[in-house]
């Protein structure tokens, strides 16, 4: 039956290219013979069940590959959806013929010769174009090899480090491998090592620039046996100038905003609370659209969520600033209050002390000095339990005085100074954190 479709198709192919009118028909047969030695050999012992060179040496297919488009990346899938041609390379001794053109048969005949089994690895979803017609393409050259084109639009996973996202670098791969034939029967090889793959270098993606990309030849060792591999590794490189505009600079502004507050006195409680409860709460709005991008089930720690953290912790800072200052200060405030009355009645209790007050005193502790000499010291006379309670008091008193000089160290003696130092620490430390983050997450 195989024989009969090439034969026909064979001999509907070659007649127009072999005269000019259908009246010399009868000497058609002659000139396509005579023109093609040997092409009624296609048709005759052609099993295309079995490959070329079956029980000898494998089928050597060289490959190579136009990159159409890379149309989608996902983090949160973690893959990258690319359109390409790939396009393999034969030889098949039994289609040798005599002459030295090739001819492009009709696509639907590949269902009648054998070609190679090659998958995508690690693709997970994958189809062949067909409008208008199937997009595949079958050339047969004189010395017997066969290029098979087909275009193909694949969904391949791709393993990516969002660690340092979005200043990151993400390397992808698009491996072929064959999928049934190991590498006794055929044998993988790029056609021209790295200029085999076309188009890389003219891709204009949203938000990567392709980088650089090589090509490898390697092999996969499965239970059922070892397969050729090829392999096409390309390094994408996220554009950061979006995500700054996006989200460092409205952060950065923010944070900037939460400083205004300094500047307003610790009277003005509704205005300084206002702009710390605001600014908190724009920048937990901004962390968590940044985070909404990326799939929940991502746990990486990435840049981005690094510098929002940062930032936050400097707006809250500076809330937690005003609450410190305003607290000093009521403090203060109250503390001054109590003094005045205490302070006139001790002024009128030093008026009323007199002369006689005060020789009385010396005279009786001079009397208590004179008895002292007098008494006999034993034993009896000494109370352990009164020795013990004083010593208690005086560790006491002595904790009490350490724990009140502790405490004054971190009492603050004027609030006003709290803001005076807030203008300057508070952007100093943030310009120094921004040096250490942007320098690690961009050379490092």
């Amino acid at each position: 039956m195989f024989c009969r479709y090439f034969s026909f198709f064979s001999l509907c192919l070659f007649l127009p290219t072999q005269g000019s009118s259908v009246g010399h028909g009868s000497s058609l047969h002659g000139r396509g013979a005579t023109f093609l030695p040997g092409f009624e050999n296609l048709t005759t012992g052609y099993n295309k069940y079995l490959r070329p060179y079956f029980g000898g040496e494998p089928v050597q297919i060289a490959m190579s590959l136009d990159i159409a488009s890379i149309s989608s990346i996902s983090e949160s899938e973690m893959d990258y959806t690319a359109t390409i041609s790939l396009r393999q390379r034969w030889t098949d001794p039994r289609l040798v013929f005599h002459g030295n053109k090739s001819f492009t048969l009709d696509a639907r005949l590949v269902e009648l010769l054998w070609v190679p089994d090659t998958y995508i690895v690690q693709s997970k979803r994958s189809f062949l174009h067909d409008v208008t017609v199937g997009n595949r393409l079958i050339r047969l050259f004189s010395n017997g090899t066969v290029l098979f084109a087909l275009r193909i639009t694949t969904t391949v996973a791709c393993n990516m480090d969002l660690s340092k996202y979005p200043m990151d670098t993400q390397t992808c791969q698009l491996q072929l491998e064959s999928w049934g034939y190991d590498e006794n029967d055929v044998t993988f090889t790029w056609l021209r090592g790295n200029d085999s793959v076309h188009g890389m270098e003219k891709l204009r993606l949203s938000q990567y620039t392709v980088q650089r990309y090589h090509t490898l030849v390697s092999k996969s060792q499965q239970e059922t046996g070892s397969y050729p591999r090829l392999i096409l590794q390309f390094e994408l490189r996220r554009n950061v100038l979006y995500f700054i505009l996006e989200t460092y600079v409205p952060s950065t502004l923010l944070v900037m905003l939460s400083w205004v507050s300094f500047w307003i006195t610790l009277d003005s409680v509704p205005a300084r609370t206002c702009i710390g409860v605001t600014t908190v709460l724009s920048m937990t709005t901004l962390m968590i659209g940044s985070r909404s991008s990326l799939s929940k089930t991502n746990c990486f720690i990435k840049a981005i969520d690094v510098y929002l953290g940062i930032c936050f912790s400097f707006i809250f800072g500076a809330l937690v600033e005003y609450a410190v200052a305003h607290y000093s200060s009521s403090q203060k405030s109250a503390a001054k209050l109590p003094e005045e009355g205490p302070a006139n009645e001790l002024s009128e209790e030093i008026e009323e002390v007199n002369l006689t007050n005060i020789f009385n005193n010396s005279i009786t502790s001079y009397k208590q000095k004179i008895s002292f000499t007098s008494i006999e010291i034993s034993s009896d006379n000494v109370n352990c339990s009164d020795l013990t309670m004083k010593s208690h008091e005086k560790i006491k008193g002595v904790l009490r005085n350490k724990m009140h000089r502790i405490i004054g160290y971190f009492t603050i003696q004027n609030p006003g100074n709290v803001d005076h130092y807030s203008k300057l620490l508070f952007p100093l430390f943030f310009m120094v954190v921004n040096v250490f983050y942007w320098a690690y997450y961009l050379y490092f």
